[in-house]
């Protein structure tokens, strides 16, 4: 469904009930339909009201065409030299679109779980409005420190790749690799599951120009690392020991800047989703949900 949230239109799907509000925020370039039903379930299972959006600029949510498609290489030589790197839009303000979500779905408070840049946004969110966060999970993110671990140069190559033709089957061959190198070297997902979610994703909604207007808000978030010490939202890092893209250290970096944080490093994990690794993030994610419950007594929104 459709929801109006910042003033824009955002896509989002909740499955409802009387549990406690857990808000899923997925990563750059990806949609809702990303966090896999092998992950979802088993949170709703254990009685949460889980709710997933597609950020702007891609999936179902509102495009941006007017900003036009940001250079990652320009952008990444601005950085460089200490340059204040202009973005078409924020992580705050995709923080804001989150907030915006929980007030139209009239949610007061609610758990929020983010992965990769939707960690990043999530840390925003409970920057910018600590009182409607309950609980935060990190997840394979980081805190945009400069100095952190770059990605290994193979999965840098892999990014920079373009398919190997025109067809549907040569996409999909080419998101089959990029997820397999990003997965790490203990990615275990079959293929043919894989290629399912793919061309679930690829029908449902393509904008590669929103992708690169997302990286670009990523890339000049540079003050985030600094506002972590003020943080005051119970918060579990979660962060894979195989992770190529977001090396494990930056997961590491991100639960030193949060006070009182709790960090896991989960083995044989990329930066990937598979049900061999979905198991042990939710095995961790729902013990640190119940030590935190949402007050019964907290009232929700008026609608």
């Amino acid at each position: 469904m459709k929801v109006k949230a910042n003033g824009i239109d955002i896509e989002v799907e909740d499955t409802g009930g009387s549990g406690e509000p857990l808000l899923l925020i997925m990563g750059l370039g990806c949609q809702l339909v990303h966090w896999p039903p092998y992950f979802v379930q088993p949170l709703v299972e254990a009685g949460y009201r889980v709710i997933r959006l597609d950020n702007r600029d891609i999936g179902l949510s509102q495009y941006f065409p007017q900003f036009g498609r940001p250079n990652p290489t320009w952008g990444g030589l601005m950085l460089a030299l200490g340059r204040e790197l202009p973005a078409p839009y924020t992580l705050g303000d995709m923080a804001a679109d989150a907030l915006g979500v929980l007030d139209a779905l009239g949610i007061a408070r609610a758990h929020v779980a983010g992965a990769s840049m939707g960690g990043m946004i999530a840390q925003r969110l409970a920057l910018a409005a600590p009182e409607r966060v309950r609980s935060l999970v990190s997840i394979m993110s980081s805190s945009g420190a400069r100095g952190l671990p770059r990605p290994e140069p193979h999965v840098v190559r892999a990014l920079l790749a373009r398919p190997r033709g025109g067809t549907r089957e040569a996409l999909l061959r080419y998101y089959v690799e990029l997820y397999r190198t990003i997965g790490g070297p203990s990615y275990d997902q079959p293929e043919a599951d894989l290629r399912a979610a793919i061309e679930v994703s690829l029908d449902r909604a393509q904008n590669p120009d929103g992708m690169l207007r997302q990286l670009r808000a990523i890339m000049a978030d540079t003050r985030r690392a600094g506002e972590l010490a003020r943080m005051r939202v119970p918060t579990l890092v979660l962060h894979g020991r195989e992770d190529p893209l977001v090396p494990v250290n930056c997961g590491a970096d991100t639960a030193r800047r949060i006070p009182d944080s709790r960090y896991v490093v989960i083995e044989r994990m990329g930066h990937a989703l598979p049900p061999s690794v979905s198991r042990p993030l939710v095995a961790e994610m729902l013990p640190f949900l119940r030590a935190h419950p949402i007050e019964a007594a907290e009232p929700a929104l008026a609608a």
